[in-house]
């Protein structure tokens, strides 16, 4: 079951400059920076309430953030919600017409198993879904 937002993750073309400008936004630094070389992306991370935003930078052009941002503009990428049984919801997602982007979780930044949900499947936003 779905329990809250656990991250809108925004796509940046500069990251360092990103990052400076959420520091100031936030009035604080964030709380882990992150490399996923097999996504080929870095991660900022900064606290927001019990919710926390996530800047990715692309470390290759040919990743998934890579060709997000050769479409798209940089902005809102994804929102996470944190659920409680990953697999579980994943079956149920899939029962009800879903489409997952991966069969099985995977490794993701912060210590989380992630899967993806098609934007095709929730009206054009691309939605993550994680668990500790």
């Amino acid at each position: 079951m779905i329990k809250k937002i656990e991250h809108i993750g925004i796509a940046v073309n500069d990251l360092e400059e990103a990052t400076k400008t959420y520091e100031i936004l936030f009035k604080a630094a964030p709380y882990k920076t992150e490399t996923v070389e097999r996504e080929g992306v870095k991660t900022v991370f900064f606290e927001c309430g019990e919710s926390k935003i996530e800047l990715l930078g692309a470390t290759r052009e040919d990743s998934p953030v890579g060709n997000y941002l050769k479409k798209q503009k940089q902005g809102i990428h994804h929102i996470a919600f944190y659920v409680d049984d990953l697999k579980s919801e994943m079956n149920r997602l899939q029962k009800e017409g879903f489409q997952l982007l991966s069969d099985e979780p995977k490794a993701g930044a912060d210590d989380k198993s992630i899967v993806f949900m098609h934007p095709k499947s929730s009206h054009g936003v691309l939605i993550e879904l994680c668990e500790d």
